[in-house]
This record gives structure tokens, sequence and C-alpha cells, in this order.
């Protein structure tokens, strides 16, 4: 017991470099938000075409990106667990490979299901093991500066956005939008080349090993505690725990019982269902409004822009800890809401464009710091695990928000129906924001820490 204790105390020394090759990490992860969200939020030149070619509905076309974003976050436990077992680098090598082969193999789709397999499944499964890994292994890089990192690697989604965006129009018009899919699968292959610059920590043990340690001096001691029990029973009751170990170590599921955690899954998932609508509408909702594709087209490009300054900005905000980090993301995720039930209002290329302005700016300053309150809510060392569970509850989100919005599009016939539904969801997440609040300053009222805290507070006292 005493050499258990002693190995926990080196790894507690042992805390992230906060710079060196972290910096390369960055790198990787900014490709790879690149890479897959930026390409899923471009994807709306692709809808316009695939809504016309097919002679579709709305809500049949956002199928695609919804399967393909639902797919993103239910594969997110996977390629956590494949991460851990085969290590960060060949699973995202492996994702860009099947991210490359979706949109291949869908230039060549004859119908929308077709689509929704490769392009939808294929592909958004691809995304998950790219995405999840490279997340969670610049987690383990940065502590001190984790904010920062976070928002300088989240920045790759929206630059990608700009530059694609326009580029897949020009393609779409100069090789149809098959000959545009057939380069971006080319372009998906990039991936792989994210996951050749992952490279372990160089740590015997990783900081996410230390739950199951503790939880192996809790077993040992609970053996102690019940030594007068049958052979055959603790026989049993030790390949149980040695099972429920090893299970834990690659996913951590105990994360559902956390209440913090599920609370905070449950913004996640009202969350979703308006983040990925706007962007997928708002080029078709540019043309309902008499604008030309090339101008419509850069409504997202100026989306980027400042999506960019959001994240940069308010990840320097939040690094300086100047405000609890869970009070920024709850006026963000409520100033997101109201832009977004003003869309409705803007009819004209200017209007739009500074609606795209305000969409994109508030939507950087969330996505800068939602990841980096997950990690606050359990710890770092459980983050992987916990990326992965978010992510999957999350996907009910992401794959009734397209659709939903297309639903409302369809009865109502207007594009602007979809910004309202995104909206309303998104103001409707921000109760769990404060219920999240709400229990931990009770939590401390009470002299009970939060999750984390209390953590860090049993490890210092068994040292």
């Amino acid at each position: 017991m005493n050499e258990l204790q002693g190995k926990r105390r080196i790894v507690l020394t042992r805390g992230p470099p906060d710079g060196g090759y972290g910096w390369f990490i960055v790198l990787s992860t900014f490709l790879v938000f690149g890479l897959t969200f930026g390409i899923i939020k471009s994807f709306g030149v692709f809808f316009v075409e695939i809504h016309h070619y097919f002679a579709t509905t709305a809500t049949a076309s956002s199928w695609i990106t919804s399967i393909c974003v639902a797919t993103v976050h239910f594969g997110a436990p996977f390629g956590s667990a494949l991460s851990t077992y085969f290590g960060h680098r060949p699973v995202v090598i492996a994702g860009g490979l099947l991210s490359s082969i979706g949109m291949v193999a869908g230039s060549y789709a004859q119908d929308l299901l077709q689509l929704y397999i490769t392009v939808g499944f294929l592909t958004g499964f691809g995304y998950a093991l790219t995405w999840t890994p490279t997340v969670t292994m610049l987690g383990w890089y940065f502590e001190k500066r984790r904010p920062v990192a976070n928002a300088l690697a989240s920045t790759g989604e929206c630059i990608l956005t700009f530059i694609l965006t326009p580029s897949f129009q020009f393609m779409v018009d100069q090789y149809s939008w098959r000959g545009a899919m057939l380069i971006l699968g080319a372009l998906q292959l990039n991936l792989c080349l994210c996951g050749a610059l992952l490279r372990p920590l160089d740590r015997h043990i990783p900081s996410k090993e230390l739950t199951i340690e503790e939880k192996n001096l809790d077993l040992e001691m609970l053996s102690q505690a019940h030594k007068n029990r049958p052979v055959s029973e603790q026989n049993s009751e030790n390949q149980n725990n040695t099972v429920k170990t090893k299970i834990i170590r690659y996913m951590d599921y105990t994360l559902i019982g956390n209440i913090h955690f599920m609370v905070y899954s449950m913004f996640g998932v009202f969350a979703a269902l308006g983040f990925f609508a706007p962007s997928l509408f708002l080029v078709p909702y540019a043309h309902s409004q008499g604008v030309e594709e090339y101008q419509a087209a850069a409504l997202m490009s100026i989306s980027a822009v400042l999506d960019l300054s959001g994240r940069v900005v308010f990840g320097l905000v939040a690094n300086l800890r100047l405000v609890e980090t869970i009070h920024q993301l709850i006026v963000t995720v409520i100033l997101l809401g109201i832009v977004l039930l003003l869309c409705p209002l803007a009819t004209t290329f200017t209007q739009l464009a500074l609606f795209s302005a305000g969409y994109g700016l508030v939507f950087g300053a969330t996505v800068a710091i939602h990841i980096t309150v997950l990690a606050e809510v359990v710890g770092v060392e459980r983050l992987g695990s916990a990326l992965g569970f978010f992510m999957l509850i999350r996907s009910i989100g992401g794959l009734l928000g397209p659709p939903l919005a297309g639903f409302f599009i369809d009865k109502m016939n207007d594009y602007g129906a979809g910004f309202i539904m995104a909206g309303v969801a998104l103001i409707v997440s921000t109760i769990f924001l404060l219920l999240l609040h709400h229990m931990n300053k009770k939590g401390k009222q009470t002299g009970k820490d939060t999750p984390l805290e209390n953590r860090k507070e049993v490890k210092d006292m068994k040292n």
C-alpha cells in the first residue's frame, strides 16, 4: 500500500509541460478542428447543390449533415477507448483514412441514402476517431495554459471555414458537386498527418491512470476488510473488480453517475440542437433573400473571421481567470441564442454580413471555453472518457438539430424558421448551466467542494 502511495506522489509532481512539443499538438488539433467541424460548417455549399440535384426537401437533405454530426458525437467514446488501447497516433491516422474513403465514395452516390451512409456515417465516424484522441492529448500537454491552447487549436475550425467555403463554391462551379467532393476526399487525407504529429507524453504513468491506481488501492483495502469471507467468494469478487478496473481504464463509465457531468451533458444536448443548424442553412437563407452565390458563400467566411477573433480573445480572457469560466459560458450562450433569434430580420447582404459577424464572434467565444469547463467539471485525468461520453450524449442534439430546423423550414416555407429554432434551443441550454452553477455554489456553501476540487483534496490527504 505504501508503494502505491509513493507511486501516486511521483505522478502528482509530473505536471503537463505547458509548452515545448505541446505546441505541435496544438498545431495538430488546429488542423483536426478545421478538417472536421470546419468542413461540416462549410457543407452548406454542397447542401444547396444536393438539394436541387435530387429535387428533395430541406429536411431530407439536412440528414446528411445531421447523421455526420451525430456519428461524430456517437463515435467519440469509441475514439477515446481505442486510442487508450492502441495509442492516439494509429487511431487518428485510421480516422483520417476512413474520412477520406467516406467522402470519395460519397462523390459517386446515386441517391440520398448512399450519401447518408458515406458522407454521413463513414466520414462522421472517421471524424470521431480523429477529434476525440487529439483533443484529449491536448488536455494532457497543457494545464495553466489550457484555455489558451484550446482556444488557439479550435481556431482551425474558423480559419479553414473561411478558406474552404468560397473554395468549395469555386470547385462546385468548375467541377460540379461530385468533383468538388472528390477533391475534398483527398484533402481529408491530411488528417493522417495530424495523427503522425501526436507524440505521447514522456511519463511513466499518464495522469488518467491515477484514478485507476486509487481504485486498486481501495479494492485492496476492501479485500482486507472482508478477508474472513469464503475463498471462492473472494476470488469471484476479485475477478469482477479486475474486469471493472480494466473497463474503467478504457472507458470510465462511472461518469454516468456524476450528477455534475450529466447536467453539463444536458446543456450539450440542447446546445447541439442550435450549434450546427445555422451554418448549414445560412447560405440557403441568403439565396432565398436574393443574395448571389459568392456573396452568400462570403457570409460563412465573414462568420469564420469573427469566430477566430472570438476564440482567441475570449480564450485569453478565460486564461486570466478574472471570472469563472462557467459564468463566461452562460453569458456567451445567451448572447448566441439572441443573435440567432434576430437573424430573420436580416434581408440584405449588408444586414446578413452584420448577422454573420455577430454570430461568428459569440459562437467563437462559446466554443473557446466549453471544453475547459468540461475539464473543470470532471478533472483532466478523466477528460478522455468525459469527452467521449459528453459527445455521445450530445449526439442526440447533433442528430435532431438540422432535420428539426429543416422540418420548420419546410412547414413555414422560410429558412428563417431554422434560425429561430436554433436560438430557442440555445436559450434553453443555459438553464442547465445555471443549474450546474447553482450546484457548485451550494456545494461550497455547505462545505462540499466541486468534484474536481474534492478529488484534489482527497489526494492531498492520502499523501
